[in-house]
């Protein structure tokens, strides 16, 4: 989409020539999200959910893309009732016609009206970044939108319910907490995975540092009084020797820590930003489904 990549001109006008000017626009605007899950990535957390207890039931997939985690669920899953938002039209109706057993709607999240405590299990990898969706009845938290999307989601899983979602490293290791005391007044840190920085080179071309985290939606909410109480050490970030913050759950379980965390030093680095970097003669796969 870059106007002045020679290199890519002969695509851009193919696109061009395929795509309606509004469709084209839309395409443009989702590059920073569109970061594509590996299968290998999603058929553990699918492991992880049958691990859990899911055998099949209402699947939400918020974000998903042209459905690859649809198109990955395990033939043990396949009588579940499969729900999808995509907020880009051509994205979304190829999910539709991968997957027309789904419901897919081609909505933005902040619009899609799904019904509260209705599904057993949402899984997908949500989009990030420094901005917020407006939703009247989120407005007020001024969620980024990587918390929106565990925001709303939370109202929309049933108690008891399991959200496995692949996220930015953010949600679990910027210093403000209140989002994780958002978090945690409705729901339980199960687990949680961090992916080494190369996770998602080879299908999405973007090196970025992902956590996939395991929750389980509450019975009941809890007050902020009675999180601060509970002592819960996933709200609070610590250090590594080197001196690098990272999640205090991450500390203490060193095994879930898939990489070594340092200070990112490459050409998008700033010096004080932080990644994971692979562990070396290590594959991703093994040290996942150990994980896992």
């Amino acid at each position: 989409f870059d106007e002045n990549n020679a290199a890519w001109a002969q695509r851009r006008e193919t696109l061009k020539g395929l795509l309606a000017p509004e469709e084209y626009k839309s395409a443009r605007a989702t590059t920073l999200n569109a970061h594509y899950t590996s299968p290998m990535v999603i058929r553990n957390i699918y492991r992880a959910l049958e691990n859990l207890g899911f055998h099949g039931g209402n699947i939400l997939e918020p974000a998903c893309g042209t459905g690859n985690f649809f198109g990955a669920l395990p033939e043990s899953l396949r009588a579940s009732s499969l729900y999808g938002v995509e907020l880009d039209g051509v994205t979304g109706r190829l999910a539709q016609k991968l997957y027309p057993e789904a419901r897919i709607a081609i909505q933005g999240f902040e619009h899609a009206a799904l019904p509260d405590g209705y599904f057993d299990v949402a899984v997908g990898n949500v989009p990030f970044g420094a901005y917020s969706l407006a939703d009247a009845r989120y407005d007020r938290f001024h969620f980024r939108i990587h918390d929106y999307f565990f925001g709303k989601t939370l109202d929309k899983v049933r108690p008891g319910g399991v959200i496995a979602f692949v996220t930015s490293k953010g949600t679990l290791d910027k210093r403000d907490a209140s989002v994780r005391r958002y978090i945690a007044q409705r729901a339980e840190l199960l687990g949680a995975i961090r992916l080494p920085n190369t996770a998602f080179k080879a299908n999405a071309n973007t090196e970025v540092t992902t956590d996939i985290l395991f929750l389980q939606k509450r019975e009941q909410e809890l007050s902020l009084e009675t999180v601060s109480a509970e002592g819960l050490r996933w709200l609070e970030v610590g250090a590594t020797a080197d001196g690098v913050p990272v999640n205090q759950y991450f500390l203490d379980h060193p095994d879930m820590l898939l990489g070594t965390m340092a200070f990112d030093k490459s050409m998008y680095g700033n010096g004080n930003d932080t990644a994971c970097q692979p562990l070396p003669g290590k594959s991703l796969e093994q040290c996942l489904t150990a994980a896992i």
